[in-house]
């Protein structure tokens, strides 16, 4: 689970039309039904993740964190002074902070994110904090063709891709977006960026099925925007968050299940569903070491360093363009 996009679909007149609305109507016309999980924040969405992020059973935050907080001084070393820091999907950049902190000499800092809200909040703060940076925020999707200021673009440049958002790509994805992250930080460019490694099942299922409920609540909110943004008469209380964990794809799944047989209208479409019938919301693939660095090799990259935490938990990968 990780945030990717925040994105808007306007009014309910304007997003029948939109693009979003037809992959709505397309997820929830197949024999899985599925939803995309970049609908999950709106602000609201936003602020329950956040909310999970603290929760007692959401390990992965706090353990990236640590694990960040005794990897910089290394990843410090070998960085060179004048570099360009890329976040892609950068959100409120409170990780960020702690390579900062390590990278007093760097050129730049280039957060890329679809929120501009987020955007300017965390340059804001960053500014204050660091106030000889230079922050150059980017407003959109980090799959996207990097453009840097031409004062910028042939300096060395480290990716930074935190919270195992990797893991929210099926593996085919996943490598497709590390080749792409590949060629926009150029021949000699690195990527910190985090894994979150496979583990047992009692450890994983409440990260994504905590005890007070909020990440059922942050499953249930889509359907709530849904009803609010393409006038959908979902009721919340017919449907309940499941977390699963498939084995053989090595990965979570979030669910929103059918209390009982029943029939959803959106946008001139009726959809029905048996009891137990489920809309698949989000995968969260994990991943062993081995496993990871022959995915980051495919993409381009060779992996030079790997932090984990005492448990194994999470992972935190330096991987350096291939040659």
């Amino acid at each position: 689970m990780s945030q990717i996009a925040e994105q808007k679909l306007g009014s309910v007149q304007d997003a029948a039309t939109s693009p979003i609305a037809q992959i709505v109507l397309d997820g929830l016309s197949r024999p899985q039904k599925t939803l995309p999980s970049f609908l999950f924040y709106d602000a609201r969405g936003s602020d329950l993740f956040e909310e999970i992020t603290r929760l007692p059973e959401y390990y992965p935050t706090r353990t990236e964190a640590a694990i960040l907080v005794e990897a910089a001084p290394q990843i410090a070393a070998h960085t060179p002074p004048g570099a360009v820091l890329v976040e892609y999907g950068s959100g409120s950049s409170r990780k960020t902070e702690i390579l900062l902190d390590a990278l007093p000499n760097l050129a730049a800092y280039a957060p890329i994110d679809v929120s501009q809200s987020a955007l300017a909040e965390a340059s804001a703060r960053l500014g204050r904090r660091f106030p000889t940076l230079r922050v150059i925020p980017t407003l959109g999707d980090f799959s996207a063709p990097l453009i840097l200021p031409a004062g910028l673009s042939r300096r060395p440049r480290t990716g930074f891709f935190p919270g195992s958002t990797i893991g929210n790509f099926a593996p085919a994805e996943a490598a497709a977006l590390l080749t792409h992250m590949a060629q926009g930080l150029g021949h000699g460019g690195k990527l910190i960026i985090g894994v979150d490694l496979l583990k047992d099942v009692s450890v994983l299922i409440p990260a994504y099925d905590d005890a007070s409920g909020v990440t059922a609540a942050f499953n249930l909110n889509i359907l709530a925007r849904l009803n609010r943004e393409l006038g959908a008469d979902f009721d919340l209380q017919s449907f309940r968050h499941e977390a699963r964990f498939n084995a053989a794809e090595g990965r979570i799944e979030m669910h929103l299940v059918s209390r009982h047989r029943q029939k959803i209208a959106l946008l001139g479409c009726l959809f029905p569903f048996e009891a137990g019938e489920s809309i698949h919301t989000e995968n969260s693939y994990k991943y062993s070491i081995a496993q990871f660095k022959a995915l980051a090799e495919l993409a381009g990259w060779s992996c030079q360093r790997v932090w984990t935490d005492e448990g194994d938990l999470f992972s935190v990968h330096e991987l350096h363009r291939g040659v």
